[in-house]
């Protein structure tokens, strides 16, 4: 083998592991993004608890919490179904530079759109993870407000 074939060897595996980096990034989001669903779960199990047991908020205030909760779970669901994308985009990438370099560079673009898919996985999934803290947020304020409410009185 001269030089040459060894260098091209090694721009192919560099390029293959280079979405390794979004992978693990993917990879993270999602840990954090199950952990906030199950969060989001335990939450509603304590809501649903205090329905069932009479709390003293009332049955509206309690549902309308139930109805925000359900809201954030299905939030971190579609996040994590375009996290699921990503991951399995840049896994495909890594796949095609390795089979484009077997077939001897006849698909350009077939990597390069798994790796778009793959990004626009991460952006689709972020949005979401970003519309759901905001609800989180608003969450807390809603119960925060009941609460003080309930201590004046």
């Amino acid at each position: 083998m001269n030089p040459q074939e060894a260098l091209d060897h090694y721009r192919i595996l560099t390029s293959m592991l280079a979405p390794a980096l979004l992978m693990a990034a993917t990879g993270s989001l999602l840990v954090s993004a199950n952990a906030r669903l199950a969060r989001v779960v335990d939450r509603l199990r304590a809501i649903i608890a205090q329905l069932d047991g009479g709390d003293e908020l009332s049955r509206p205030e309690l549902e309308d919490q139930i109805l925000r909760h359900r809201r954030r779970a299905h939030l971190v669901l579609r996040a994590c179904l375009m996290l699921y994308l990503g991951l399995g985009a840049f896994v495909g990438t890594s796949l095609a530079l390795a089979v484009d370099a077997l077939l001897g560079f006849r698909l350009p673009y077939l990597p390069t759109g798994l790796a778009v898919v793959g990004v626009l996985g991460l952006l689709g999934a972020s949005l979401y993870l970003g519309r759901e803290v905001s609800l989180s947020v608003k969450s807390f304020d809603a119960e925060l407000d009941i609460e003080l409410a309930r201590r004046r009185r």
